[in-house]
Protein backbone atom coordinates (compact mmCIF):
# COMPACT_ATOMS: atom_id res chain seq x y z
CA UNK A 1 0.00 0.00 0.00
CA UNK A 2 1.17 3.47 -0.70
CA UNK A 3 1.56 6.46 1.70
CA UNK A 4 -1.11 8.37 -0.18
CA UNK A 5 -3.54 5.31 0.27
CA UNK A 6 -2.91 5.19 3.67
CA UNK A 7 -4.67 6.55 6.59
CA UNK A 8 -3.46 9.02 8.89
CA UNK A 9 -3.92 8.86 12.42
CA UNK A 10 -3.31 11.34 15.14
CA UNK A 11 -2.57 10.27 18.98
CA UNK A 12 -2.77 13.60 21.46
CA UNK A 13 -1.72 13.38 24.96
CA UNK A 14 0.42 14.58 27.58
CA UNK A 15 2.08 11.01 28.55
CA UNK A 16 4.96 9.89 26.56
CA UNK A 17 4.04 5.85 26.88
CA UNK A 18 0.04 6.43 25.93
CA UNK A 19 1.81 8.22 22.80
CA UNK A 20 4.05 5.05 21.76
CA UNK A 21 1.85 1.99 22.99
CA UNK A 22 -1.01 4.31 20.38
CA UNK A 23 1.44 4.77 17.62
CA UNK A 24 2.14 0.89 17.96
CA UNK A 25 -0.92 -0.14 17.38
CA UNK A 26 -1.77 1.99 14.67
CA UNK A 27 0.73 1.34 12.90
CA UNK A 28 0.17 -2.55 13.52
CA UNK A 29 -3.03 -1.49 11.22
CA UNK A 30 -1.27 0.53 8.50
CA UNK A 31 -1.80 3.88 9.56
CA UNK A 32 0.47 6.62 9.11
CA UNK A 33 0.70 7.72 12.37
CA UNK A 34 2.11 10.88 14.43
CA UNK A 35 2.15 12.55 18.17
CA UNK A 36 1.38 15.66 19.90
CA UNK A 37 1.79 16.20 23.32
CA UNK A 38 -0.74 19.39 23.73
CA UNK A 39 -3.71 20.14 21.70
CA UNK A 40 -2.16 23.52 20.20
CA UNK A 41 0.36 21.35 18.70
CA UNK A 42 -2.19 19.08 17.46
CA UNK A 43 -3.75 21.85 15.44
CA UNK A 44 -0.10 22.75 14.07
CA UNK A 45 0.07 19.60 12.95
CA UNK A 46 -3.51 19.91 10.96
CA UNK A 47 -1.75 22.70 9.07
CA UNK A 48 0.92 20.53 7.21
CA UNK A 49 -1.14 17.23 7.29
CA UNK A 50 -5.04 16.16 8.08
CA UNK A 51 -5.36 12.93 9.59
CA UNK A 52 -8.28 10.85 8.79
CA UNK A 53 -8.48 9.71 12.74
CA UNK A 54 -7.71 11.12 15.90
CA UNK A 55 -7.66 9.89 19.42
CA UNK A 56 -7.26 12.54 22.27
CA UNK A 57 -7.19 12.87 26.19
CA UNK A 58 -9.72 14.38 27.61
CA UNK A 59 -7.97 16.56 29.56
CA UNK A 60 -4.39 18.56 28.67
CA UNK A 61 -2.64 21.27 29.32
CA UNK A 62 -4.27 24.50 28.23
CA UNK A 63 -6.78 23.55 25.66
CA UNK A 64 -8.80 20.79 26.56
CA UNK A 65 -9.50 17.46 24.50
CA UNK A 66 -13.04 18.79 24.05
CA UNK A 67 -11.80 22.23 22.53
CA UNK A 68 -9.86 20.51 20.47
CA UNK A 69 -12.77 18.35 18.92
CA UNK A 70 -14.62 21.45 18.28
CA UNK A 71 -11.40 23.17 16.66
CA UNK A 72 -10.95 19.69 14.59
CA UNK A 73 -14.49 19.73 13.39
CA UNK A 74 -14.67 23.05 12.50
CA UNK A 75 -11.67 22.65 10.00
CA UNK A 76 -12.42 19.11 9.22
CA UNK A 77 -15.74 17.85 9.46
CA UNK A 78 -15.02 13.86 8.04
CA UNK A 79 -12.23 13.11 10.96
CA UNK A 80 -12.91 10.65 13.43
CA UNK A 81 -12.23 11.99 16.81
CA UNK A 82 -12.43 9.74 19.73
CA UNK A 83 -11.60 10.69 23.36
CA UNK A 84 -9.55 8.97 26.16
CA UNK A 85 -10.99 9.86 29.79
CA UNK A 86 -10.37 8.48 33.26
CA UNK A 87 -13.23 6.80 35.14
CA UNK A 88 -13.96 9.81 36.90
CA UNK A 89 -15.05 11.81 33.69
CA UNK A 90 -17.57 9.68 31.81
CA UNK A 91 -19.89 12.75 31.63
CA UNK A 92 -17.51 14.96 29.97
CA UNK A 93 -16.76 12.08 27.88
CA UNK A 94 -20.26 11.33 26.74
CA UNK A 95 -20.88 15.07 26.37
CA UNK A 96 -17.91 15.03 23.73
CA UNK A 97 -20.03 12.44 21.49
CA UNK A 98 -22.87 14.99 21.97
CA UNK A 99 -20.28 17.34 19.90
CA UNK A 100 -19.14 15.10 17.18
CA UNK A 101 -17.27 12.63 19.13
CA UNK A 102 -17.47 9.06 17.03
CA UNK A 103 -16.63 7.06 20.92
CA UNK A 104 -14.90 7.14 24.07
CA UNK A 105 -12.16 4.93 25.76
CA UNK A 106 -11.72 4.84 29.17
CA UNK A 107 -7.78 4.40 30.83
CA UNK A 108 -6.05 1.87 31.57
CA UNK A 109 -7.16 0.33 28.60
CA UNK A 110 -6.61 -2.46 27.06
CA UNK A 111 -4.86 -2.86 23.54
CA UNK A 112 -7.09 -5.10 21.80
CA UNK A 113 -10.26 -2.50 22.89
CA UNK A 114 -8.12 0.19 20.94
CA UNK A 115 -7.36 -1.69 18.12
CA UNK A 116 -11.10 -2.82 17.88
CA UNK A 117 -12.06 1.13 18.51
CA UNK A 118 -9.64 2.03 15.68
CA UNK A 119 -10.44 -0.59 12.84
CA UNK A 120 -13.90 0.96 13.55
CA UNK A 121 -12.91 4.38 12.86
CA UNK A 122 -11.28 3.84 9.82
CA UNK A 123 -14.33 1.38 8.33
CA UNK A 124 -16.49 4.36 9.38
CA UNK A 125 -14.06 6.62 7.56
CA UNK A 126 -13.54 4.41 4.36
CA UNK A 127 -17.02 4.23 3.84
CA UNK A 128 -17.71 8.09 4.15
CA UNK A 129 -14.69 8.39 1.97
CA UNK A 130 -16.27 5.58 -0.79
CA UNK A 131 -19.92 7.17 -0.58
CA UNK A 132 -18.42 10.95 -0.85
CA UNK A 133 -16.32 9.93 -3.40
CA UNK A 134 -19.60 8.57 -5.90
CA UNK A 135 -21.98 11.71 -4.93
CA UNK A 136 -18.84 13.61 -6.31
CA UNK A 137 -19.14 11.76 -9.33
CA UNK A 138 -22.39 12.71 -10.43
CA UNK A 139 -21.56 16.61 -10.50
CA UNK A 140 -21.41 18.04 -13.71
CA UNK A 141 -19.09 20.71 -13.21
CA UNK A 142 -16.55 22.06 -15.95
CA UNK A 143 -13.46 21.50 -13.59
CA UNK A 144 -13.77 17.87 -13.80
CA UNK A 145 -14.27 17.27 -17.19
CA UNK A 146 -11.95 14.97 -19.24
CA UNK A 147 -11.15 13.06 -15.80
CA UNK A 148 -13.48 10.11 -17.69
CA UNK A 149 -12.95 6.38 -16.21
CA UNK A 150 -13.81 3.73 -14.49
CA UNK A 151 -10.31 1.38 -14.84
CA UNK A 152 -9.26 1.11 -10.84
CA UNK A 153 -6.52 3.64 -12.29
CA UNK A 154 -8.34 6.55 -12.78
CA UNK A 155 -10.60 5.67 -10.31
CA UNK A 156 -7.39 5.59 -7.35
CA UNK A 157 -6.65 9.33 -8.78
CA UNK A 158 -10.70 10.23 -8.29
CA UNK A 159 -10.63 9.15 -4.89
CA UNK A 160 -7.08 11.00 -4.04
CA UNK A 161 -8.84 14.45 -5.33
CA UNK A 162 -11.68 13.81 -3.48
CA UNK A 163 -9.28 13.30 -0.35
CA UNK A 164 -7.15 16.27 -1.05
CA UNK A 165 -9.61 18.65 -1.56
CA UNK A 166 -10.37 19.49 1.87
CA UNK A 167 -6.47 20.02 3.01
CA UNK A 168 -4.30 22.82 1.97
CA UNK A 169 -0.95 20.37 1.63
CA UNK A 170 1.71 20.46 -1.37
CA UNK A 171 0.34 18.17 -3.91
CA UNK A 172 2.89 16.83 -6.89
CA UNK A 173 1.03 15.83 -10.12
CA UNK A 174 2.90 13.54 -12.11
CA UNK A 175 2.31 12.14 -15.60
CA UNK A 176 3.08 12.22 -19.12
CA UNK A 177 2.09 14.96 -21.66
CA UNK A 178 -1.66 14.76 -22.52
CA UNK A 179 -3.03 12.37 -19.52
CA UNK A 180 -4.51 16.14 -17.78
CA UNK A 181 -2.55 17.17 -15.08
CA UNK A 182 -3.73 20.72 -15.75
CA UNK A 183 -7.31 18.86 -15.31
CA UNK A 184 -6.76 17.29 -11.69
CA UNK A 185 -5.38 20.60 -10.65
CA UNK A 186 -8.63 22.41 -11.02
CA UNK A 187 -10.43 19.53 -9.44
CA UNK A 188 -8.30 19.76 -6.11
CA UNK A 189 -8.85 23.24 -6.06
CA UNK A 190 -12.50 23.93 -7.03
CA UNK A 191 -14.02 20.40 -5.37
CA UNK A 192 -12.54 21.91 -2.03
CA UNK A 193 -13.26 25.52 0.15
CA UNK A 194 -10.83 27.47 -2.19
CA UNK A 195 -13.08 26.91 -4.97
CA UNK A 196 -14.21 30.98 -4.65
CA UNK A 197 -10.70 32.01 -4.12
CA UNK A 198 -7.81 32.29 -7.61
CA UNK A 199 -6.56 29.41 -9.15
CA UNK A 200 -3.28 30.73 -11.24
CA UNK A 201 -2.12 27.97 -13.97
CA UNK A 202 1.69 28.57 -14.61
CA UNK A 203 3.60 26.83 -17.35
CA UNK A 204 6.65 26.95 -16.02
CA UNK A 205 8.31 25.92 -19.63
CA UNK A 206 7.10 29.01 -21.46
CA UNK A 207 8.03 31.82 -19.50
CA UNK A 208 11.07 33.53 -20.89
CA UNK A 209 14.33 33.10 -18.42
CA UNK A 210 14.97 36.88 -17.96
CA UNK A 211 11.24 37.73 -16.77
CA UNK A 212 10.68 34.32 -14.57
CA UNK A 213 11.54 35.93 -11.46
CA UNK A 214 9.35 38.87 -12.23
CA UNK A 215 6.43 37.26 -13.69
CA UNK A 216 6.53 34.85 -10.71
CA UNK A 217 6.98 37.41 -7.64
CA UNK A 218 6.60 40.80 -9.43
CA UNK A 219 8.30 43.80 -9.68
CA UNK A 220 8.75 47.48 -8.78
CA UNK A 221 8.53 50.66 -11.47
CA UNK A 222 11.83 51.09 -12.62
CA UNK A 223 13.34 48.11 -11.57
CA UNK A 224 14.59 47.27 -14.87
CA UNK A 225 14.11 48.27 -18.59
CA UNK A 226 10.55 48.39 -19.73
CA UNK A 227 9.35 47.94 -16.27
CA UNK A 228 7.42 51.50 -16.32
CA UNK A 229 4.84 50.70 -13.45
CA UNK A 230 4.54 48.53 -10.48
CA UNK A 231 3.40 44.65 -11.74
CA UNK A 232 1.82 42.04 -8.77
CA UNK A 233 3.22 38.65 -9.11
CA UNK A 234 1.34 35.23 -10.16
CA UNK A 235 2.40 33.87 -6.46
CA UNK A 236 0.34 37.38 -5.09
CA UNK A 237 -2.27 37.13 -7.79
CA UNK A 238 -2.79 33.64 -6.57
CA UNK A 239 -2.89 34.69 -2.37
CA UNK A 240 -5.75 32.65 -0.19
CA UNK A 241 -5.74 30.37 -3.54
CA UNK A 242 -3.62 27.80 -5.14
CA UNK A 243 -1.03 28.24 -7.75
CA UNK A 244 -0.31 25.51 -10.52
CA UNK A 245 3.26 25.25 -11.64
CA UNK A 246 3.20 23.16 -14.73
CA UNK A 247 5.84 21.48 -16.03
CA UNK A 248 7.89 22.47 -12.58
CA UNK A 249 11.14 20.41 -13.73
CA UNK A 250 11.95 23.17 -16.12
CA UNK A 251 12.86 25.91 -13.65
CA UNK A 252 16.51 27.06 -14.04
CA UNK A 253 18.20 26.21 -10.38
CA UNK A 254 18.66 30.18 -9.65
CA UNK A 255 14.60 29.70 -9.82
CA UNK A 256 14.23 27.26 -7.87
CA UNK A 257 16.00 28.57 -5.39
CA UNK A 258 14.13 31.63 -5.09
CA UNK A 259 11.06 29.71 -5.47
CA UNK A 260 12.51 27.26 -2.07
CA UNK A 261 12.33 30.62 -0.04
CA UNK A 262 9.07 31.21 -0.65
CA UNK A 263 7.54 28.37 0.17
CA UNK A 264 9.22 28.30 3.34
CA UNK A 265 8.86 31.81 4.16
CA UNK A 266 5.61 31.99 2.86
CA UNK A 267 6.52 35.82 0.81
CA UNK A 268 7.40 37.16 -2.22
CA UNK A 269 9.76 39.42 -2.94
CA UNK A 270 9.26 41.61 -6.08
CA UNK A 271 12.13 42.51 -8.71
CA UNK A 272 13.97 45.99 -7.29
CA UNK A 273 12.08 46.12 -3.92
CA UNK A 274 13.19 45.27 -0.37
CA UNK A 275 9.68 44.56 0.80
CA UNK A 276 8.31 41.35 1.40
CA UNK A 277 4.94 40.59 0.68
CA UNK A 278 3.46 37.44 2.30
CA UNK A 279 1.34 35.52 0.58
CA UNK A 280 -1.05 32.13 1.50
CA UNK A 281 -1.02 30.18 -1.40
CA UNK A 282 -1.49 26.76 -1.57
CA UNK A 283 1.04 24.90 -4.72
CA UNK A 284 -0.10 22.31 -6.55
CA UNK A 285 3.01 21.31 -9.35
CA UNK A 286 3.42 18.97 -11.92
CA UNK A 287 5.79 17.41 -14.08
CA UNK A 288 6.49 14.96 -17.15
CA UNK A 289 9.79 14.24 -15.88
CA UNK A 290 11.34 11.81 -13.47
CA UNK A 291 11.90 14.45 -10.63
CA UNK A 292 13.66 12.28 -8.46
CA UNK A 293 15.83 11.17 -10.94
CA UNK A 294 16.50 14.46 -11.82
CA UNK A 295 17.76 15.81 -8.26
CA UNK A 296 20.14 12.80 -8.19
CA UNK A 297 21.90 14.00 -11.43
CA UNK A 298 21.90 17.76 -9.89
CA UNK A 299 19.36 19.02 -12.70
CA UNK A 300 16.26 19.70 -9.83
CA UNK A 301 16.99 20.76 -6.19
CA UNK A 302 16.59 18.36 -3.82
CA UNK A 303 15.19 19.88 -0.52
CA UNK A 304 12.63 21.53 -3.45
CA UNK A 305 11.04 18.28 -4.74
CA UNK A 306 10.70 16.74 -0.71
CA UNK A 307 9.06 20.44 -0.60
CA UNK A 308 6.55 19.73 -3.30
CA UNK A 309 6.35 15.99 -2.95
CA UNK A 310 4.46 15.94 0.09
CA UNK A 311 1.30 14.09 -1.36
CA UNK A 312 1.91 12.96 -5.24
CA UNK A 313 -1.14 11.93 -7.72
CA UNK A 314 0.45 9.95 -10.86
CA UNK A 315 -1.97 9.89 -13.70
CA UNK A 316 -1.57 6.39 -15.57
CA UNK A 317 -0.90 7.30 -19.76
CA UNK A 318 -3.87 6.06 -21.86
CA UNK A 319 -2.58 2.72 -22.67
CA UNK A 320 -2.09 1.25 -19.36
CA UNK A 321 -6.11 1.94 -19.09
CA UNK A 322 -7.39 1.50 -22.52
CA UNK A 323 -10.62 -0.47 -21.13
CA UNK A 324 -11.23 3.28 -20.68
CA UNK A 325 -10.61 3.88 -24.43
CA UNK A 326 -14.56 3.29 -25.32
CA UNK A 327 -15.97 5.93 -22.83
CA UNK A 328 -13.68 8.42 -23.35
CA UNK A 329 -14.39 8.42 -27.46
CA UNK A 330 -18.16 8.51 -26.47
CA UNK A 331 -17.76 11.25 -23.92
CA UNK A 332 -16.09 13.31 -26.51
CA UNK A 333 -18.49 12.46 -29.06
CA UNK A 334 -20.89 13.94 -27.05
CA UNK A 335 -18.67 17.30 -26.66
CA UNK A 336 -18.28 17.49 -29.77
CA UNK A 337 -21.53 16.27 -31.89
CA UNK A 338 -23.99 16.94 -29.09
CA UNK A 339 -26.96 14.93 -29.93
CA UNK A 340 -26.11 13.52 -33.51
CA UNK A 341 -25.78 9.85 -32.14
CA UNK A 342 -22.76 9.65 -34.24
CA UNK A 343 -21.56 5.99 -34.08
CA UNK A 344 -18.18 4.34 -34.15
CA UNK A 345 -17.90 1.47 -36.32
CA UNK A 346 -15.75 -1.87 -34.46
CA UNK A 347 -12.89 -1.75 -36.77
CA UNK A 348 -12.58 2.18 -35.94
CA UNK A 349 -12.79 1.30 -31.96
CA UNK A 350 -10.56 -1.75 -32.59
CA UNK A 351 -7.93 1.10 -33.88
CA UNK A 352 -8.38 3.47 -30.59
CA UNK A 353 -7.42 0.20 -28.81
CA UNK A 354 -4.89 -1.13 -30.53
CA UNK A 355 -2.88 2.46 -30.61
CA UNK A 356 -0.56 3.37 -28.07
CA UNK A 357 -1.65 7.12 -27.73
CA UNK A 358 1.86 8.71 -26.90
CA UNK A 359 0.24 11.86 -26.74
CA UNK A 360 -2.86 10.29 -24.28
CA UNK A 361 -6.19 11.51 -23.68
CA UNK A 362 -5.51 15.05 -25.22
CA UNK A 363 -4.46 13.13 -28.72
CA UNK A 364 -7.87 10.78 -28.40
CA UNK A 365 -9.67 14.39 -27.68
CA UNK A 366 -7.65 15.32 -31.10
CA UNK A 367 -8.78 13.10 -33.12
CA UNK A 368 -12.48 12.47 -32.05
CA UNK A 369 -12.75 16.38 -33.01
CA UNK A 370 -10.57 15.89 -36.48
CA UNK A 371 -13.49 12.94 -37.22
CA UNK A 372 -16.09 15.03 -36.16
CA UNK A 373 -14.83 17.67 -38.51
CA UNK A 374 -13.94 15.50 -41.16
CA UNK A 375 -16.24 13.08 -41.49
CA UNK A 376 -19.64 12.15 -42.31
CA UNK A 377 -21.71 12.94 -39.07
CA UNK A 378 -23.41 9.45 -38.68
CA UNK A 379 -19.92 7.36 -37.97
CA UNK A 380 -16.51 7.03 -37.63
CA UNK A 381 -14.36 4.22 -39.80
CA UNK A 382 -11.40 4.09 -40.32
CA UNK A 383 -11.25 6.33 -43.10
CA UNK A 384 -11.68 9.32 -40.67
CA UNK A 385 -8.82 8.61 -38.60
CA UNK A 386 -5.16 10.05 -38.62
CA UNK A 387 -3.26 7.69 -40.43
CA UNK A 388 -0.89 6.90 -37.67
CA UNK A 389 -4.41 5.67 -35.97
CA UNK A 390 -6.02 3.51 -38.56
CA UNK A 391 -2.91 2.34 -39.77
CA UNK A 392 -2.20 -0.06 -42.94
CA UNK A 393 -2.67 -3.04 -40.91
CA UNK A 394 -6.06 -2.07 -39.48
CA UNK A 395 -7.47 -0.96 -42.79
CA UNK A 396 -7.00 -4.53 -44.12
CA UNK A 397 -9.12 -6.04 -41.29
CA UNK A 398 -11.36 -8.89 -42.79
CA UNK A 399 -15.08 -8.43 -42.74
CA UNK A 400 -14.47 -12.09 -40.04
CA UNK A 401 -11.71 -9.91 -38.16
CA UNK A 402 -14.29 -7.12 -37.69
CA UNK A 403 -17.17 -9.10 -36.49
CA UNK A 404 -14.80 -10.97 -33.94
CA UNK A 405 -13.88 -7.52 -33.16
CA UNK A 406 -16.80 -5.76 -32.92
CA UNK A 407 -18.23 -8.46 -30.42
CA UNK A 408 -15.37 -7.65 -28.32
CA UNK A 409 -15.43 -4.56 -28.24
CA UNK A 410 -19.28 -4.88 -27.71
CA UNK A 411 -18.49 -7.34 -24.44
CA UNK A 412 -16.03 -4.42 -23.06
CA UNK A 413 -18.88 -1.55 -23.44
CA UNK A 414 -21.23 -4.18 -21.53
CA UNK A 415 -19.24 -4.97 -18.67
CA UNK A 416 -17.93 -1.69 -18.42
CA UNK A 417 -21.91 -0.68 -18.45
CA UNK A 418 -22.55 -3.08 -15.79
CA UNK A 419 -19.63 -2.69 -13.78
CA UNK A 420 -20.45 1.42 -13.52
CA UNK A 421 -24.18 0.79 -13.20
CA UNK A 422 -23.42 -1.81 -10.32
CA UNK A 423 -21.01 1.38 -8.65
CA UNK A 424 -23.95 3.54 -9.05
CA UNK A 425 -26.16 1.13 -7.57
CA UNK A 426 -28.63 1.33 -9.98
CA UNK A 427 -28.87 5.08 -10.82
CA UNK A 428 -29.23 6.06 -13.85
CA UNK A 429 -28.24 9.57 -13.78
CA UNK A 430 -25.37 8.76 -11.49
CA UNK A 431 -24.18 6.05 -14.04
CA UNK A 432 -24.31 8.17 -17.51
CA UNK A 433 -22.48 10.64 -15.48
CA UNK A 434 -19.44 8.73 -14.45
CA UNK A 435 -19.85 6.98 -17.93
CA UNK A 436 -19.55 10.41 -19.74
CA UNK A 437 -22.50 10.08 -21.88
CA UNK A 438 -26.08 11.60 -21.73
CA UNK A 439 -29.25 9.49 -20.46
CA UNK A 440 -30.23 8.98 -23.87
CA UNK A 441 -27.25 7.34 -24.90
CA UNK A 442 -27.35 4.97 -21.72
CA UNK A 443 -31.09 4.22 -22.59
CA UNK A 444 -29.76 3.02 -25.92
CA UNK A 445 -26.99 0.77 -24.41
CA UNK A 446 -29.08 -0.19 -21.69
CA UNK A 447 -31.38 -1.92 -24.52
CA UNK A 448 -29.05 -2.75 -26.71
CA UNK A 449 -27.20 -5.12 -23.84
CA UNK A 450 -30.44 -6.41 -22.03
CA UNK A 451 -29.51 -4.62 -19.00
CA UNK A 452 -32.53 -4.20 -16.43
CA UNK A 453 -33.64 -0.72 -15.94
CA UNK A 454 -33.90 -0.99 -11.94
CA UNK A 455 -34.11 2.17 -9.42
CA UNK A 456 -31.26 3.37 -7.36
CA UNK A 457 -31.66 1.14 -3.84
CA UNK A 458 -32.65 3.37 -0.83
CA UNK A 459 -29.17 2.97 1.12
CA UNK A 460 -26.99 4.80 -1.70
CA UNK A 461 -29.46 7.88 -1.23
CA UNK A 462 -30.01 7.76 2.71
CA UNK A 463 -26.01 7.47 3.71
CA UNK A 464 -24.54 10.11 4.78
CA UNK A 465 -21.25 11.64 3.50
Amino acid sequence: MNEESRLRFLIVDDEQSIRRLCITVGQGLGFLCSEAETAEAALELLEASAPDIVVSDLKLPNLSGEDLLRKIKEVLPRTEVAIMTGHGSIESAVEAMRQGAYDYIEKPFRVERLRQLLKRMAEKVNLVTENHFLRERVSTETQLDGITGTSVKIQDVLRMVSRLKDTRTPVLVTGESGTGKELVARAVHFRGPLAQMPFIAVDCGALVPTLMESELFGHEKGAFTGALKAKMGLFHAADGGSIFLDEIGELPLEMQAKLLRVLQEKEVRPVGSNDRVPVDVRVIAATNRDLEAAYRTGTFRKDLYFRLNVVAIHIPPLRERRSDIPQLVHCFLERYAPGENIQVTPAAMNSFLQYDWPGNVRELENCIARAVALGAHHSIDVADLPPAIGGARNLEISDEEADLSGTALADMERMTILRVFEQAGGDKALAGKMLGISRATLYRRLRRYNIPLRSAPKRLVETTS
